[in-house]
C-alpha cells in the first residue's frame, strides 16, 4: 500500500464531490480525502499501485490542478 500526497486547488465540499466519481472509478484506490483546512488543500490517496501521474491526470480531467508533494 502506498500513500500519495498532492497539493490541489480544490476549495470546498462541492468541488470534492466533483472529483469523487473520477476517483471511485479507480479500483486500486482504497481511501482518499481532501484536507480543505490545509493551505495547500491536500489530497491524500491510499492506493495499491496507482501512480502519481495517473492521479494528476484524473484530477485534471475533473477540472482541477494537482501536483504531487514528495518528501
Amino acid at each position: 500500500m502506498e500513500i500519495l500526497v498532492f497539493k490541489t486547488n480544490i476549495r470546498n465540499k462541492r468541488q470534492v464531490n466533483i472529483i469523487k466519481p473520477f476517483l471511485k472509478d479507480i479500483e486500486d484506490i482504497r481511501e482518499w480525502n481532501v484536507d480543505l483546512q490545509d493551505i495547500d488543500k491536500i489530497l491524500r490517496i491510499e492506493s495499491i499501485k496507482t501512480s502519481a501521474k495517473d492521479i494528476e491526470n484524473i484530477i485534471m480531467k475533473a477540472g482541477f490542478e494537482c501536483q504531487e508533494l514528495v518528501d
